[in-house]
C-alpha cells in the first residue's frame, strides 16, 4: 500500500536499554510506514544497554544521510532525544523531527551508563534548523519536572502535551499509536494518547 504523496524517509532513533522490541511503538511504526512505501531506517544504535555517546553518535551519521530525493523525517525518542539535541553540526539534515519522552537532565546525569548525553547538552547553543516538536506525558519518571520546563520552553518547541503518558512506551500503553502514524504522513496533525 502506498499513500497518495511521494514517499518519504524515517530515521527512527529508540532509547536506552532499547532493542527495538515488536512491542514498542516504534518497531510498529517502522511496519506501517513500509507498507505505504516509504523508506524507513530504524537502526539498532550500538551497546543500547551502556551506549557510548560517540558510538551513538557515528551511527547517528551513519545512518542520516540525506536522500536525494523526498523529505527527511526523524523521530527520536527518550534518550536518543539527548543523542539529537546534543549532536551540534554532526546532527543531520531533516525537514521535520519529533522528540518523544526524552529523560530530563538531572536524571540521564544520574545514570552513570548515560550521563555523558547529558554532558554534553547546551541548550542555551542548541539550533534547530528542521521544525521540531515534542511530545511528552506529565507523569514521565524521567522527567518529573516536566519535558516542557527542560526542552520546549528553552528551545521554543511546538508541542504535543498527552496527559497522563508517562514514558510514551509500551509500560505505558505505547504499542501501535496511530496518531504518530497520522502526523507522519501529514504535519499538521496534532499528536495525542492512546487512551
Amino acid at each position: 500500500m502506498t499513500t497518495s504523496g511521494a514517499p518519504k524517509t524515517f530515521l527512527i532513533l529508540h532509547g536506552y536499554e532499547n532493542h527495538r522490541p515488536e512491542g514498542h511503538w516504534q518497531h510498529w511504526l517502522a511496519g506501517e510506514l513500509r507498507e505505504r512505501g516509504h523508506e524507513v531506517r530504524y537502526p539498532q544504535l550500538p551497546e543500547p544497554d551502556a551506549p557510548v555517546l560517540e558510538d551513538w553518535l557515528s551511527a547517528l551519521e551513519e545512518h542520516g544521510a540525506r536522500p536525494e530525493h523526498g523529505e527527511f523525517v526523524v523521530l527520536a525518542h527518550s534518550l536518543s532525544v539527548l543523542l539529537w539535541l546534543g549532536a551540534g553540526d554532526r546532527r543531520p539534515d531533516a525537514d521535520r523531527v519529533l522528540l518523544v519522552a526524552p529523560p530530563s537532565p538531572p536524571v540521564t546525569a544520574g545514570i552513570p551508563d548515560i550521563a555523558a548525553f547529558a554532558h554534553r547538552l547546551d541548550l542555551a547553543r542548541t539550533v534547530l534548523k528542521a521544525p521540531s516538536r515534542l511530545v511528552y506525558g506529565d507523569d514521565d519518571p524521567y522527567c518529573p519536572e516536566g519535558a516542557d520546563v527542560h526542552y520546549a520552553d528553552p528551545l521554543s518547541l511546538d508541542t504535543d502535551h498527552i496527559p497522563p503518558g508517562g514514558h510514551l512506551n509500551p509500560d505505558s500503553g505505547y504499542g501501535a499509536w496511530p496518531s504518530v502514524l497520522d502526523w507522519c504522513e501529514n504535519p499538521g496533525t496534532r499528536v495525542s494518547g492512546n487512551r
